[in-house]
Parts: structure tokens; sequence; C-alpha cells
């Protein structure tokens, strides 16, 4: 239900319920500064002063564009030209954006959303489609799942790998995860009628993870084939029926504010095919639009290894710039959670991710963790330029980093195999430099492999040659700053041969190693892929992400 909040002259005006959801998070401020209220307001009001976000998480970040600020009117007190207006204005079209319009218009908002892509999406269209929501929800019920949120709060913040998450949000997260699952539900998601299954990184006592499905192609429709496309798409329609407006291929440059750094956020501006929009919102601005691993600087504040030869999860898709933190910050706003992103544990091993494939950039897979054929029919085929090779037995390549030298167990996941690509591996530099992937004819058949485009990528990402030295001499690209010494290449790959006559690798523990590298020979990119960004990112209760202090008047996160 709606709750009534005063307006400045004391008359009420109807807020919309908040809901939080696992990476859908939205959260409708009013702009005047009113005090906001939820649905657990009894609850709130114990809550400290300070966190006045009480229920937001923000997911930030979208498009790659320098100068991104907060903007003030001409002077103060004067007009300012808006070339397009409504009530609600939301950057970013993914999974926290598209709910946060449908909220606003149920409640009788205009809403203009402003998406930097192509179409609408984001990460969460390319997603496998899980989505963790417990709590009791009817899902639960129905297979006889015991839970509620104070259980699931319980579990949340006492489980070692979320200790550190901000227990207000985590408590927000859990009390709204049964009317979020109604959301979904009422604005065309399909859950399939199975039982709930595992709690999706989380304390496992308790099943509330539930996947939707995309049996569909790869199309324009579904860019991955992922099993995303059967969240994102309905709640697309959704938004569209209730008369949000969409402006594809806008990027945000910036807030607007009524003074300098101060005052009201009164609008956005934002540039589509070079032309300067100023989108006036006359009742809030929600940003919502991703992460910040795309942006070099932004990641290295972080960690400062993660130089640019890390490839994003989501791209070409969908990239994480920043945008959405930087102008956020600008106006007030704080970072949050940030031990979350260099934390090693367990549940947050995926903040890098070791590529599903090889020979190719971009090293995401398609939805369920797999590559096939079937994206060459996908825009982003063009975008990425190569499909890759899916590896399916690491037993056929070895891992040697930029010198030339083995590093690492390839069979080795999480901390264990990302941590020695981020060494300094023969460099000078603060990253690991690029890793490459080595194997020969015999590997590519018994992977099934084909060894030309669109499966891989020949500019800067695939090299083959008859020698290693002449294949040391060939390796160049864009990351590879110096050329592969081609005795180093030698002597590892003869090492390695003698650890399979002998039946163990005896650097690196790889079990049992089975095949020799012999010729002809192939290199191929198999460089760390990085995933989401733990501080501001992802608008779930576990991961701790933004809060936004009060200034004098408020800007809307989602």
């Amino acid at each position: 239900m709606s709750r009534k909040c005063p307006d400045e002259g004391g008359r009420y005006k109807y807020l919309p319920k908040l809901n939080s959801y696992v990476d859908i998070v939205s959260k409708f401020i009013h702009m005047k500064g009113s005090n906001i209220m939820g649905k657990n307001d009894a609850a709130n009001t114990r809550l400290p002063r300070r966190d006045f976000v009480k229920k937001a998480a923000a997911g930030i970040g979208a498009a790659a564009l320098a100068g991104i600020s907060a903007k003030e009117t001409p002077a103060a007190g004067a007009s300012r030209h808006w070339d397009i207006t409504a009530d609600v204005v939301i950057v970013g079209a993914g999974a926290a954006g598209i709910p946060a319009s449908i909220e606003a218009a149920q409640h009788g908002a205009t809403v203009i959303i402003v998406e930097q892509n192509y179409d609408i999406g984001g990460h969460g269209i390319e997603s496998g489609g899980n989505i963790a929501l417990g709590g009791g929800t009817s899902l639960q019920k129905k297979y006889g799942i015991e839970d509620s949120p104070d259980a699931m709060f319980d579990d949340l913040i006492r489980w070692h790998d979320y200790r550190f998450s901000d227990r207000e949000i985590v408590r927000a997260f859990c009390d709204e995860n049964v009317p979020s699952f109604d959301f979904l539900l009422a604005h065309g998601v399909k859950f399939p009628d199975v039982s709930p299954n595992g709690a999706d990184g989380g304390p496992q006592n308790v099943l509330r993870s539930q996947t939707v499905h995309w049996s569909g192609e790869v199309s324009a429709f579904s860019p991955t084939g992922g099993n995303g496309t059967s969240l994102m798409r309905p709640l697309e329609a959704s938004a569209r029926k209730l008369g949000v407006q969409i402006f594809l291929q806008h990027s945000l440059t910036g807030v607007v504010r009524e003074d300098n750094f101060s005052g009201r956020v009164l609008g956005i501006t934002a540039t589509h095919q070079g032309k300067t929009l100023n989108i006036e919102a006359k009742k809030g601005v929600v940003l919502s639009t991703g992460g910040h691993t795309s942006n070099v600087n932004f990641r290295r504040m972080f960690d400062p290894r993660l130089t640019e030869e890390y490839q994003v999860v989501g791209e070409p898709y969908s990239r994480q710039s920043g945008d959405g933190e930087i102008a956020a910050m600008q106006v007030g706003a704080s970072l949050w959670g940030a031990a979350s992103q260099t934390l090693e544990t367990q549940a947050r091993s995926h903040i890098f991710e070791k590529p599903y494939v090889i020979g190719n950039q971009f090293g995401y897979p398609q939805g369920g963790g797999h590559r096939g054929e079937n994206l060459k029919d996908s825009p982003v085929a063009g975008l990425a330029r190569a499909i890759g090779l899916f590896v399916v037995d690491f037993q056929n390549v070895i891992h040697v980093n930029q010198a030339g030298r083995r590093f690492v167990n390839e069979f080795a996941t999480g901390f264990d195999w990302w941590n020695p690509c981020l060494e300094s591996n023969g460099g000078k530099s603060d990253g690991g430099g690029p890793i490459w992937a080595i194997f020969d004819a015999d590997a590519v058949k018994r992977e099934s492999w084909v060894c030309a485009p669109p499966f891989v990528d020949p500019d800067g990402w695939f090299f083959t040659s008859q020698s290693l030295k002449e294949l040391a001499g060939r390796i160049a690209g864009k990351y590879q700053k110096e050329t592969m010494p081609a005795a180093a290449l030698e002597e590892t790959v003869a090492r390695y041969n003698r650890f399979v006559d002998g039946g163990k690798d005896e650097d690196f523990g790889k079990p049992a190693p089975k095949y020799k590298i012999q010729t002809p020979i192939y290199f191929r990119s198999a460089r760390p892929t990085g995933f989401n960004p733990l501080t501001a990112s992802r608008p779930t209760a576990v991961l701790s992400p933004v809060k936004i202090r009060r200034t004098e008047q408020t800007l809307i996160i989602s």
C-alpha cells in the first residue's frame, strides 16, 4: 500500500511502497525533503537519522563518460531551459531502473528512463536469471519451506561471509522479499513451478533461490540468450504499458542542482548523438546505472592491481563505467561497504571470474554458463568480434604469463586462480599483464574447437605457429607491452611436458597432467574477467551498497 507524506505546504502526497529485491531494487523519494516512511514505519523510526535512505541500495554506473558532474542553474533563482520534462527521471534501464519506473508510474508519475545502450536490460538481461528471494514467498509456502523475514535476517547477518554487510540494509531487504516476489509476479515474470533451490551463495539452511528460464534463441530480443531475458522483457513490457518513456542511446553527463553543489536536484543533462539535452525531473531523479568495473581508475581505488588488461563481465553489451556513482558523489553521496570489494571470503570470490572461453576479448558466458555458436545471431556478436572457445577440460591447455612462464594450476578457480593472475608476472606495472592459454592441434581435436572466425579473434587475441620460438615473436596486442622471450616459453613447455611423462605437476599441483604441448601450437587469450564490484554496485542486502547522506535536499537513489 502507499503512504501519505506531507509536502512543504502541509499537503499530503502519496509515495509508493518501497520494494527491495536482489538485483531489482527501486526507491521513490520526494525531492522536497519529506520524511520517507515505508511499510515498516515503526521499525524505521528506530534507525539512526544519518541513514535516511533506509531501504535503498544503489546500483550505479553505466556509460563511460568523462566530466560527470553536478551542475548548477545559471544563477540562483534564475530560470533554466529544459528540453524535456517528467515527474521522475531514471538513469539506467536495467534490473533496478525498470522496476523503479514501474513503481513511479503506478503512483501517477510521468517517467522518463535514460539508457546509454541501444536496448534495455543491462547485466540483468544477460544473467542466468537466478533470483534469491525468500522470507516466506508463495512459492516457498507451496513447497513446504518455512521461512520469515526474521529468520532470513538472522541467517544473513550471522553467516561468516556476510558479517560485513550493513545490517540496516539487510533488514530492509529481508522485510521486502515477499512484496518484491509478488511485484515480479504482478508484472509478468514467471517462475517455474518447482521448489526453490540453494540460497545463491549465502547460508544454505533454507531454500530461497529460484530461476527464470528463457527457452528462446539468441536474437535482438535476447542478446546472449540468457535466462535474464525472461526477467527483463516482461518488466519492460509492463513499464511501457504504464506509459514509461525509454530514451535509448542517451548518456548521463551530469546532475543539475539549484545552486553550485547544493540545493534541490532539478534534473539531469545527457548526450544523444552529440547533442546535449537538459531533462527536468519535477519530483525526483533515480540513479540506477550499474557498477564501476569498466572504469579502470575508479576500480583501482579499491585495488591498484586492477589495471586495464582485465576485461569486464557483461561487456560489450553492458558496460559499468561508474557514471552513476560519480554523479551521486558529486551531490553528496558516500560509497558504502567498500571493504566488500577486497575481502577474500568464499561468497565474494566471484569479484573476478575465470573466463569460460578463450581466444577472444570478452569472456562472459551466455545464460547457464556456456558459450554457443548461436551467439553469432546476436547484435552483440559484431561488438564482441568473436564467440570464443569454450574450455571443457583444462588438461588441454596451460596458462602462461606475459613473460612466457607458467604460473598457476589451470584447474584453479576463485582466489586460487586470479590472485596469481594479479601478481607482477614478469612485468613492471601494478597489474599482472595478459594471460595466454597455450595448446596444440591434438587439444583442438579433443575439445572439438573450430579455430577460425567467428570463434576466434585474430586481431591480438589468437596466434598460431609451427614452433614456440616463432610463436613467441608473433605475440602482440594492446596489453602485451614487451615481446615474449622465446627461450622462456620453450623452457616452460619442455618442463610441463616432463610433468606429463612423470604424471605429476611439481610446480602448481595440477592433477596428473595428461597431454603434452606439441605442434602446431596455438596461443589464445585467457585473461581474468572482472565481475561485479561489491561496493555501490549491486542493490542487494548482502553486498552493503551505497548510502546517501542528507544535504539540503535529496536525490533519489535506486
